[in-house]
């Protein structure tokens, strides 16, 4: 296991910017997750780890040794791409074995080797095979099977359950998680996928426009946002226009559109805002964090909207010029109706400050 960390990274092809100043120090054997939409720098980022290019300026370590200049061959990664990469004329076992041949390993060897990696990744008896014989999701765990062969210091992935069916992405995350507890293995994640990036992920990094937005475990991402473009990409948020009407040791009571007073915590905001009475500032609020009923921090509005999953039941809400999203989960209790009058309660560790 190898430690990854990145110095001030930053990538331009000609005069557009992939990356800037990327700081990132990756523990060993940690599950690491670059998060963004497309065109974030995300996909940039893992290839300069790879080695497929290079920074225009900074540097890349694995544990203390610079590895910014050296070519991929010389790093010891697996990496698994998007569209996995197989060799269709080849079998899967042929496809697995083919980075310890490159590597010049005994026949013997090889064969261990890939028989240990096809059970790992449950596709033991399957070395005969053509690669157009597979699912979609067995060749998913070919192409993982090959990355882990070599037994890499660090595992990259990029983009790996984007061809998969809904199911099947749930499965194989899960599988790519037990292999990566199960090997200990350093490895670095990309994905545009929030769910995967919460579910399998140590750390994260939340990327825009080529800058890192923020870094941190999932329930910090999540529940601490650092500013506005984190909150609104990660998961559903309400996002509210409010203005700070009083600030009394840590309780802070803003106003919304409608006029009606909502009291938070200062202790539950992003860092650096600025509290200062007439201040205007963003509430974002969770829709699973608010409740059915009356009370502090109460608010009354009409349904627009009703949308029934199973497990909940979600209301989009209007309450005076504000559109309010709202999850009750499912107890089978009585589903509203659009247009009926419903009062929320908003509690006040439900609302999260962020400055302008």
């Amino acid at each position: 296991m190898k430690g990854v960390k990145l110095e001030h990274v930053t990538k331009t092809f000609g005069a557009v910017k992939g990356v800037e100043n990327v700081d990132i120090n990756v523990k060993p054997g940690e599950f690491f997750t670059f998060l963004g939409p497309s065109g974030c720098g995300k996909t940039t980022t893992l290839r300069m780890i790879a080695g497929f290019y290079f920074p225009s300026s900074g540097k890349i370590y694995f544990d203390n040794q610079d590895v910014t200049n050296l070519k991929p061959d010389k790093r010891n990664i697996g990496m698994v791409f998007q569209n996995y990469a197989l060799f269709p004329h080849m079998t899967v076992f042929e496809n697995i074995a083919f980075g310890l041949q490159v590597r010049k390993l005994s026949k013997a060897e090889i064969q261990e080797k890939v028989e240990r990696a096809q059970k790992l990744v449950h596709l033991d008896g399957y070395g005969h095979r053509k690669i157009t014989e597979l699912s979609g999701g067995q060749q998913q765990r070919v192409a993982l099977a090959r990355a882990l062969v070599i037994e890499p210091d660090i595992l990259l992935l990029d983009e790996p359950l984007s061809n998969l069916d809904a199911k099947l992405r749930e499965e194989t995350r899960l599988e790519i998680k037990r292999l990566q507890v199960e090997l200990g293995v350093t490895t670095i994640y990309v994905t545009h996928d929030q769910t995967e990036a919460m579910a399998m992920s140590d750390r994260i990094m939340v990327m825009n426009k080529g800058e890192v937005q923020q870094i941190g475990t999932p329930q910090e991402i999540y529940n601490k946002p650092v500013n506005h473009f984190v909150a609104s990409f990660i998961g559903e948020s309400n996002l509210i226009d409010s203005e700070i009407i009083e600030v009394n040791g840590n309780a802070v009571t803003v106003k919304i559109g409608n006029g009606t007073l909502l009291a938070g915590n200062k202790n539950n905001a992003a860092p650096n805002t600025d509290f200062t009475k007439g201040n205007k500032i963003k509430l974002s609020i969770r829709p699973e964090v608010i409740v059915q009923g009356d009370g502090t921090n109460s608010v009354t509005g009409e349904i627009q909207l009703v949308e029934f999953t199973g497990v909940s039941i979600n209301y989009i809400v209007k309450v005076a010029s504000e559109m309010i999203k709202v999850m009750i989960i499912n107890k089978g209790e009585k589903i509203l109706d659009r247009g009926d009058s419903i009062t929320l309660r908003i509690p006040e560790h439900g609302i999260y400050f962020i400055g302008e």
